[in-house]
Parts: C-alpha cells; sequence; structure tokens
C-alpha cells in the first residue's frame, strides 16, 4: 500500500467470497428456509418458495420480509434456518486461505448477513478465526442487511472507520453499491468480465487479493 497511507480495514463477506457455499450450504440453507416459511404462514412448499424469494428480492433478505409482515422473531428463524448436523462436511474451501489473509496488510473484518452462529463455525471450521479481528453478522447489525445503508454506518460507526480506509470484498454486485457510495474501495469476486461502476477490482477469487494490492493502493488514490 502508499507510503503514508494508513493501511486498510477489509470488509469480507462471507458466503462465496471466504467459501463456496453454493454447492452444499447455499441448497441446504433455502430448503430450511422453505420449510419454516411453509410452517409459519401455513404454506405449501412451492408457495412458501415464492414468497421467501420475493422477499429476498425485496430486503435483501427473507428475514426482512418476515419481520416486517409476519412479526417472525428473528433469533428464532436464524437458528432454525442455519442449522447443520456436519457443517464442516458441507464447506468448500480453496487451498490457501489462511495464507493469503496473513498476506494481507491492515485488519479483516466479516460482514456478512448470515447470523453469527454460523459465520463463527464457517470461520473455525477454515482454521481462519486467528486472521479475522470482528465478525459483524445481521444479529450484530439490528437485523439490518446488506444492502440496506443503515447496515454500513452501523458498522463504520461501531468500528469508528471512515469509508475510505475500507475495502469491501464481496461476491454479490448490489451490495457494493452503498459501500462504494460511501468511498469504500469496492472488490467484486466475479468471473464475468464487465466491471459494473460500482467496483474497483474485479477478481475471479478471493486469493487473488495479493496480486491487485497495487491495484487497490490506486483505487484508494
Amino acid at each position: 500500500m502508499r507510503a503514508g497511507r494508513r493501511q486498510p480495514t477489509w470488509l469480507f463477506d462471507l458466503d462465496n467470497t471466504l467459501h463456496d457455499a453454493s454447492k452444499h450450504v447455499f441448497p441446504h440453507i433455502n430448503r430450511s428456509m422453505t420449510a419454516y416459511l411453509a410452517h409459519a404462514l401455513g404454506l405449501d412448499e412451492e408457495q412458501a418458495g415464492l414468497v421467501r424469494r420475493d422477499y429476498w428480492q425485496r430486503y435483501g433478505a427473507t428475514l426482512t420480509g418476515m419481520m416486517r409482515h409476519h412479526g417472525t422473531d428473528p433469533h428464532h428463524f436464524l437458528r432454525r434456518t442455519h442449522e447443520f448436523a456436519d457443517l464442516p462436511r458441507l464447506l468448500v474451501f480453496e487451498p490457501g486461505l489462511r495464507a493469503m489473509l496473513r498476506r494481507l496488510p491492515g485488519r479483516k473484518l466479516v460482514f456478512s448477513n448470515a447470523p453469527s452462529h454460523y459465520a463463527e463455525d464457517v470461520l473455525a471450521a477454515a482454521g481462519i478465526v486467528g486472521e479475522i479481528d470482528a465478525i459483524y453478522a445481521i444479529d450484530h447489525m439490528g437485523f439490518r442487511p446488506k444492502p440496506a445503508m443503515a447496515a454500513y454506518r452501523g458498522l463504520l460507526a461501531r468500528e469508528r472507520l471512515a469509508p475510505a480506509d475500507c475495502i469491501m470484498v464481496e461476491d454479490t454486485l448490489e451490495n457494493l453499491g452503498p459501500a462504494r457510495r460511501l468511498g469504500m474501495t469496492t472488490v467484486w469476486i466475479s468471473a464475468e468480465p464487465r466491471l459494473p461502476p460500482q467496483v474497483d477490482v474485479r477478481i475471479p477469487s478471493v486469493l487473488a487479493l495479493p496480486r491487485v494490492l497495487h491495484r487497490l493502493a490506486a483505487a484508494r488514490g
């Protein structure tokens, strides 16, 4: 990083950023959420799936819709929909994740719409608990999910961070928009060739971060 500039604070998304959740974890969570909605709302599986997807698209999290429209207890919802009999067996990590994190300058935070108990279990299974300085999960942020601006402002306030000192690393493009508007540097984990305006650097894998430190330094100014 550029001489004379403060070291960055990294804000890492969790699912599909630090590990691949698409193969096993997300299908399990989706089934659990659909079953929860079906039971809570008296719907069949197909109807519950439609409601779940609608809430996710409208609010960024199914939980927000359930709280807003049905008075759901968020703690109960998150516990029941993120229960795993054998979570480590379902997780997919890229080799070298821990070594990569150690190469990055500055503090490293996890900023996730997942619940804290799940985030803690994932980091433990990956062997990277010692590389992460703090976790900001949805239950730490008043159940306000990304991309709600309140979630970003809440994290910045609690950590006493200036947006210009933050690098947000995220696979969901919609979640990078608020970060960019606040003045953070943004990294999109994606195989797509395009570079949308809310993205400073695009890389196909989080493991590529050390190779683009010079580009991130330039983006930070």
